[in-house]
């Protein structure tokens, strides 16, 4: 935001923020991460997993939500101090943009598919994708009105999934629930590393773009307890709900739960609310990244918003679930390394000192290439587990994060020596 006025038009409370947060991280694929974890290893681990992994994206939350609220400007705009104004337009704006579509054409979809399959129950045929055009525009006319539509959204929808996700729970848990969790052995074989790189890269691209939320926070104690308290918990609920599901009804699947429980109602509510407040984001954040891409001007951000869910819409309407997730896969790795050149230079450069920030012209190639080294790099093992002859590596989203930070401050520093002794 760019004058105060504006600011105080659009506060919220950390409280609003928080109930975003957790309606964010109550969605399907967050249950279906906990069932891949358990599936690997036991669930105390699983659990631990989640704690310290979620913990891990709310550190990175606050450090990326505080730059936003310093300035009052979403993500995009804050990155041109450190890609420069053509940098963080042309690159990193088109890469949010991208990475928010696919995963709202993605939500859509799972939404599309599971609404049939319900339909299908009492007899009624709807195809997927017209299934997924209703409810993907359902969802995009949420993410239209902005930020005060989806607090609204996430206060009816979080305490309706977390209730939801208790019953299923509970109710799994009888008969011989409790012996079947306390006698598990896990089939398969996955390492502490691996299951931390699955739970940070499944809310990586929600961590970086924390500011476009966190820029209407009223202080920095606001981002920071929107984010602890938004989604550590929920996000280790919804970890432990889903291995506990796994382990007793067979799958993560909410809605195949309740459809065997003789509730397939509940399910399928269960199943929009999760993905409706969680594509509300994807919408919103996706239509900020357009209109730096395209310059519109910030009058007309409804029509942005509209276009990131159209286009994300569509994809649904095609499939993109079968045919999207590599894409994303790459997107991920190349996602965190942008939070980490903005973290080096605003928190250790600058100090966290936000009247030292300021848009720089132009491309700012020390910004861009520690970001794109960092990117290259996390990107390698995605790309040769596309190719099964090709070495295996693990994929682990921090390390181009952690790469790219220490390439800036590194490569800043010996420029600022070079000048030094040219001045000499």
């Amino acid at each position: 935001m760019s004058d105060k006025s504006d600011v105080n038009q659009e506060t919220q409370s950390w409280q609003s923020l928080a109930f975003l947060w957790t309606g964010s991280m109550i969605c399907v694929p967050s249950l279906l991460i906990g069932g891949t974890l358990v599936s690997g290893m036991p669930l105390w681990e699983a659990i631990l997993v989640g704690i310290l992994g979620y913990g891990l994206i709310v550190v990175l939350m606050i450090f990326q939500g505080i730059q936003s609220s310093d300035v009052h400007k979403p993500t995009v705009s804050v990155a041109s101090q450190v890609f420069g104004e053509q940098g963080s337009k042309k690159i990193i704006s088109i890469i949010l943009a991208i990475a928010c579509l696919g995963w709202f054409g993605i939500q859509a979809n799972v939404c599309g598919v599971a609404f049939s399959q319900f339909l299908s129950i009492y007899g009624i045929s709807l195809p997927v994708s017209v299934s997924s055009l209703i409810w993907g525009i359902i969802m995009l006319l949420s993410a239209i009105y902005g930020i005060k539509i989806l607090n609204i959204l996430n206060y009816v929808a979080v305490p309706i999934l977390l209730a939801v996700c208790i019953y299923a729970v509970t109710v799994s848990l009888m008969g011989n629930g409790v012996n079947q969790i306390s006698t598990y052995t896990p089939t398969g074989s996955m390492t502490f590393l691996s299951g931390l790189s699955i739970t940070i890269g499944s809310f990586a691209l929600g961590a970086v773009i924390a500011g476009d939320y966190s820029q209407y926070a009223k202080s920095r104690g606001d981002v920071s307890k929107a984010a602890l308290i938004g989604i550590l918990p929920s996000g280790v609920l919804m970890i432990t709900v889903g291995a506990i599901l796994t382990l007793t009804a067979g799958t993560a699947d909410i809605t195949s739960v309740f459809a065997e429980l003789g509730l397939p109602i509940l399910g399928i509510i269960a199943l929009v609310l999760a993905t409706w407040t969680t594509n509300a984001v994807n919408a919103f954040s996706g239509g900020i990244a357009i209109i730096n891409v395209f310059n519109i001007s910030k009058e007309k951000e409804r029509i942005a918003v509209a276009i990131a869910g159209a286009v994300g819409t569509l994809l649904a309407v095609v499939g993109i679930l079968d045919y999207f997730v590599p894409i994303m896969s790459v997107l991920s790795a190349m996602i965190p390394p942008v939070a980490g050149v903005m973290i080096a230079n605003y928190w250790v450069i600058h100090k966290g000192d936000k009247t030292k920030w300021t848009s720089i012209k132009g491309v700012n190639s020390l910004g861009v290439i520690s970001w794109l080294i960092g990117a290259a790099i996390a990107g390698i093992p995605v790309i040769f587990s596309f190719f099964p002859s090709l070495p295996q590596f693990p994929n682990q989203p921090l390390i181009g994060m952690i790469i790219s930070f220490v390439f800036y401050l590194v490569a800043r520093n010996i420029i600022i020596q070079r000048q030094v002794s040219i001045n000499q």
